[in-house]
């Protein structure tokens, strides 16, 4: 059986790939550049083909070779330059492709992973992160093994945050004419949501946040700040009502009508300090206790090949990051149940719906 995957899945094994012919992962800074001189020797990539019997791939840069284990018996050495050939043919391969995101084969590459164990694309058993790896780093003495989620630019630009009814955002409309109800829900336009917010905002109506659809994201977004659900009820005012779509410029447009009198940097740091949890694990259907399940942190392929990474100690350039790479967008609103107004009680509501895309 063929294996097949899509961009950003073979980019995946492209990382696995490049990184073990490097030996080492490099540190990007908030632009997405390789920090010179810094990076962190990698001691072994795990990866468990069946639970329970992880291979453990050892670079070794001295010897310029990969060393395999399972059950801490070696089965293979291989070297080096082996994995940085595959991974070069790869890197063009999936380049190569044109637009979209179908899944194709990569015949060679497959015969040469499937020699070093490998008879999937993902590990059934990395649920929490897309790669487990030890490394080392040499001004603490860190050597953990931790997991990192893998994104990659070569393909199609990937969901941050995917929508779901339980990412509905509650608001109640303020000083509108029911009469204009029936006209407004008519409204079928290409961009209907954002042009409902107009005809809403057009007839005197205003929105005021009353709350979430989903009691686990309302509480995991209280663990990042108990008024973080007023900012992003903030933002989706902003993003639906065509003033902004990019993260950074909703940031500027909360700070600009400041609905916590607070100081401009506190909601640029809350926008991030969310995008950042939602990057390491945070999801919206799953009570979160604050922990990042990417607990080394992200690891990019870029269009030029590089593979680089934010570490846990880089936290900062990550989160500037996030910011400055992703927006928000509209998914189907009829499937996620939003955009469309309603009456509860006596009061005329709507739902907006929160998702978030890498630009």
């Amino acid at each position: 059986m063929f294996i097949t995957g899509n961009k950003g899945e073979w980019s995946e094994v492209y990382a696995f790939l490049r990184l073990l012919g490097d030996g080492k992962l490099f540190a990007a800074d908030e632009q997405l550049n390789r920090i010179p001189g810094m990076f962190f020797p990698i001691l072994k990539i795990l990866r468990e083909e069946v639970a329970g019997a992880p291979y453990e791939y050892c670079p070794d840069p001295a010897k310029a070779i990969v060393e395999i284990y399972l059950n801490d018996q070696q089965v293979l050495i291989m070297p080096a330059e082996a994995f940085e050939n595959e991974a070069t043919r790869l890197f063009e391969v999936i380049k190569a492709r044109g637009a979209g995101n179908g899944s194709f084969e990569v015949a060679d590459t497959e015969s040469f992973i499937r020699s070093i164990y490998m008879t999937k694309l993902k590990a059934p058993s990395c649920e929490k992160s897309d790669i487990n790896m030890q490394i080392h780093d040499v001004n603490t003495g860190y050597q953990k093994v931790v997991g990192f989620s893998i994104k990659s630019e070569l393909g199609m630009p990937s969901t941050l945050l995917n929508a779901g009814k339980t990412t509905n955002f509650v608001f109640s409309v303020v000083g509108l004419d029911s009469r204009h109800v029936a006209e407004i829900n008519a409204i079928e336009t290409k961009r209907k949501i954002k042009d409902r917010i107009e005809a809403i905002l057009g007839k005197g109506g205003r929105l005021v946040f009353q709350g979430m659809e989903s009691r686990v994201f309302n509480n995991n977004l209280f663990m990042i700040d108990s008024q973080m659900p007023c900012i992003i009820a903030e933002m989706l005012i902003g993003y639906y009502s065509a003033i902004k779509a990019d993260c950074a410029g909703l940031a500027d447009y909360v700070s600009q009508k400041d609905p916590l009198s607070r100081s401009p940097d506190f909601y640029k740091h809350k926008i991030k300090e969310m995008l950042c949890a939602v990057a390491l694990g945070m999801k919206p259907s799953t009570s979160w206790d604050g922990t990042d399940e990417a607990s080394g942190g992200y690891i990019i392929v870029r269009t030029n090949g590089d593979v680089l990474a934010y570490h846990i100690y880089n936290r900062d350039a990550f989160r500037a990051y996030l910011l400055g790479n992703t927006k928000l967008e509209s998914a189907g609103s009829n499937r996620h149940g939003y955009g469309e107004l309603y009456q509860q009680g006596s009061a005329t509501q709507i739902k907006l719906n929160l998702q978030i895309r890498f630009i």
